[in-house]
């Protein structure tokens, strides 16, 4: 059941979802974009059935290597993340990229961490649904 916000609009928390790549693929996805920076391991271009693939979106390789998905890091990644996410000009012009097809069908950010509290695509995702909101 997808949510309504106020204004009879789907709520973007249906709309920009997130999900392993390693999770089977549902016809609920919608729109299904990768966004780490390297192709995940054990995947094939079949399995992983992207719509695309958005590397520019991942974390700077100095960052990812910094968090090394330590949860007691998280925290100071996120905010850290948070900022390139907004002085990167790649990464705005995608996002309004992402913004545009959520608004037709929805956005699965897909991901290899393990852990799933405590990964980039949960920043990426808060940032893109405040980004759409702001516009």
């Amino acid at each position: 059941m997808v949510t309504q916000s106020n204004h009879g609009e789907p709520d973007m928390k249906e709309r920009v979802r997130i999900k392993r790549i390693y999770d089977p693929t549902e016809a609920t996805d919608g729109r299904r974009v990768l966004v780490d920076r390297l192709w995940p391991r054990g995947v094939s271009r079949e399995r992983a059935a992207i719509d695309e693939w958005m590397k520019e979106l991942a974390p700077s390789p100095e960052l990812r290597q910094w968090f090394c998905h330590q949860p007691e890091r998280f925290e100071v990644f996120a905010l850290q993340y948070a900022q390139e996410l907004d002085t990167n000009a790649n990464a705005l012009s995608l996002a309004e990229l992402l913004a545009e097809r959520s608004h037709t069908e929805p956005v699965t950010l897909l991901y290899a961490a393990k852990d799933p509290e405590h990964n980039h695509a949960i920043v990426l995702r808060t940032w893109l649904i405040n980004y759409i909101k702001h516009k």
